[in-house]
């Protein structure tokens, strides 16, 4: 943990506010969810909360059974970062920020399948040498909480109705877990 220099006072509520540039820099917005942690020390840690984090071990499985059987690399991913990765060139994403195209593709609830080479970028810097891309956006209870992602780069794998319709299931799939 680092220090910011940054002091707040507590209101007569027990509201604290976050600095702009802190919010600015970890992305969290007005009406973003946080969780709040408590350690011995006494330290209070407040960190995004996730919904489709929740699920981690899950997604994991989930998209490596994807992988295997679409033969391309898959992610799922929630507002800020890839929480699940596998198949050809996973390490390089999971844990990673996303990019700002993604979280706004998002956030319009948009889906995308493309071989053309019209991509969206997945993570903050990257090459997007893909030859095939294929994002679903994940909703639960009528909100965009992530996207699962099949993306390709050997060509191999040409992207298709049958990847969207791959990855619509999935998506539905995560999403209907999230709202139990």
């Amino acid at each position: 943990m680092r220090a910011t220099g940054i002091v707040r006072r507590i209101d007569d509520l027990g509201r604290v506010v976050i600095p702009k540039e802190i919010r600015r820099t970890l992305r969290i917005r007005e009406s973003d969810p946080l969780e709040i942690f408590t350690d011995r020390e006494g330290e209070i840690i407040l960190k995004k909360y996730s919904p489709i984090g929740e699920l981690g071990a899950f997604a994991k499985e989930y998209a490596e059974a994807l992988s295997t059987t679409m033969g391309s690399l898959v992610c799922i991913a929630d507002h800020d970062q890839i929480v699940a990765a596998a198949g050809p060139g996973a390490k390089e994403y999971l844990g990673r920020r996303i990019n700002k195209d993604l979280e706004g593709f998002i956030a319009e609830r948009r889906s995308s399948c493309t071989s053309s080479g019209n991509f969206i970028k997945i993570v903050e810097d990257d090459s997007q040498s893909y030859t095939g891309q294929t994002i679903y956006t994940i909703t639960s209870a009528g909100d965009a909480i992530g996207a699962v992602l099949l993306l390709c780069r050997d060509g191999s794998v040409k992207m298709d109705e049958t990847e969207k319709k791959v990855a619509a299931v999935a998506a539905g799939f995560l999403g209907r877990q999230m709202e139990q």
